[in-house]
């Protein structure tokens, strides 16, 4: 009896000491009034003693906190607030001024009349072709653009450029030029004269009195047109050109601070469609005659095969001496775009001309026409290039990338790559 009671005291003690234990243990997390932890300035934290009724006030002052914005990334086409460029230059805004003309109108369009400068961010309107100087609402886009303009790009032009430079100071700004002398250097490809280039050109007159322009690919059959397109859109003046190469200077007046505002195409427009041209029959005869034509064209010896982005300047006085000899000439253009030699052979039709026969094979097979008459020998001029010219001139013998050697002058049936200037002074010369 003795133990029994022994051992049940043991266990009361023992149960005692656990259950004060746990209660000290669970009362430490949640001090009682009981507690003397107060004696010893003992602060419980909130998280500890939570508020069993909170104010309104605390509720709305952590429901009012201020979110950050959202990220908004920079962007060209945001132009809240801003007002939409004006620029003075007196001519419609193309995509390309040397691969487009303002005769032949197209058909339709490919895209709807957004404007490739962006929205709103112009003051002319977008027809889907150009972005005229004028209003289309005030006038027709018909036909050729106002000679208003064309009056006062002269005017512009000729105030910039000042007086005529002398022998001596086209020769130090060619040697300027050269390409051991300057790594700066315009190319100009397929797509011509584009509109953002004439902003790299007064951004290279920044630098320089003169840029060099190297010129290759299709813009190369028509280079007087390059040239002229040059001047007339630049208000520059071509001191210097050799092939495809040209120096074009900017005028003993310019200014940069001046410079004009040139609004910048934030993309290519679709080109429009114009009308077909390879006829279902050529100049009244039947579609088996047609057929035929076109067979005994692609049998035809090559006349000249073309490379991928070389300088097609002496084709157009080629395909007229050819037409001497055939009625029909074949040119090889293996390897070149589908556009690239359509292109060509629509230079070729308006400059030679020519009556365009097929596109097939990689081939472009012209027809001189019935009615072709070839040139008198009283029509035949001396092509002289502007650097033989210049060297006649008092200009000197080193030119842009010859160092010293004479271009030979080269007899041909075509005068189309004789400059309004280069035939000045061969009158001069002469």
């Amino acid at each position: 009896m003795v133990l029994i009671t022994n051992y049940r005291q043991k266990t009361n003690s023992s149960f005692r000491l656990t259950l004060l234990f746990f209660n000290r243990l669970f009362s430490s997390s949640t001090p009682s009034s009981s507690s003397k932890l107060k004696d010893y300035c003992f602060v419980a934290p909130r998280s500890l003693t939570p508020n069993p009724n909170p104010s309104p006030n605390q509720e709305s002052k952590h429901k009012k906190k201020k979110q950050k914005p959202l990220y908004k990334p920079p962007s060209s086409l945001d132009r809240e607030g801003l007002k939409p460029l004006r620029s003075d230059l007196p001519f419609d805004f193309r995509f390309s001024y040397t691969e487009s003309s303002q005769s032949v109108r197209p058909t339709g369009l490919r895209e709807p009349k957004y404007s490739p400068f962006g929205p709103g961010r112009l003051d002319r309107v977008w027809t889907g072709v150009c972005a005229p100087a004028v209003d289309p609402t005030v006038r027709s886009l018909e036909g050729n653009e106002d000679p208003k303009l064309e009056v006062k790009r002269r005017k512009m032009s000729e105030a910039v450029l000042g007086a005529p430079l002398t022998n001596a100071e086209r020769k130090i700004l060619v040697e300027q030029s050269q390409r051991h002398k300057t790594p700066r250097q315009i190319n100009l490809g397929r797509d011509g004269l584009t509109h953002n280039m004439l902003n790299e050109i007064h951004n290279h007159w920044k630098h320089a009195e003169a840029v060099r322009i190297k010129c290759l690919g299709v813009p190369t059959v028509d280079m007087k047109n390059v040239c002229s397109q040059l001047e007339d859109k630049t208000g520059g003046k071509i001191i210097h050109r050799q092939c495809g190469l040209v120096v074009l200077f900017r005028g003993r007046n310019y200014n940069t601070k001046k410079r004009p505002v040139i609004p910048l195409m934030l993309w290519k427009p679709h080109e429009p469609i114009y009308p077909k041209l390879i006829k279902t029959t050529i100049d009244g005869r039947t579609v088996e005659e047609t057929k035929e034509m076109r067979k005994r064209g692609l049998a035809v010896p090559v006349l000249t095969k073309l490379a991928k982005n070389g300088y097609y300047g002496s084709l157009v006085p080629m395909v007229r001496d050819a037409f001497l000899m055939d009625e029909l000439v074949r040119i090889d253009c293996k390897g070149l775009a589908t556009t690239d030699y359509k292109k060509i052979g629509v230079k070729l039709r308006d400059l030679v001309p020519c009556i365009l026969v097929t596109f097939e094979k990689e081939q472009i097979v012209v027809w001189r026409g019935k009615d072709y008459i070839p040139r008198e020998s009283g029509e035949i001029l001396e092509e002289v290039s502007f650097e033989c010219l210049a060297t006649e001139s008092g200009f000197g013998e080193r030119g842009l990338g010859n160092h010293g050697k004479r271009i030979p002058q080269y007899v041909s049936s075509s005068d189309d790559e004789l400059l309004a200037s280069d035939s000045k002074l061969l009158a001069a010369n002469r």
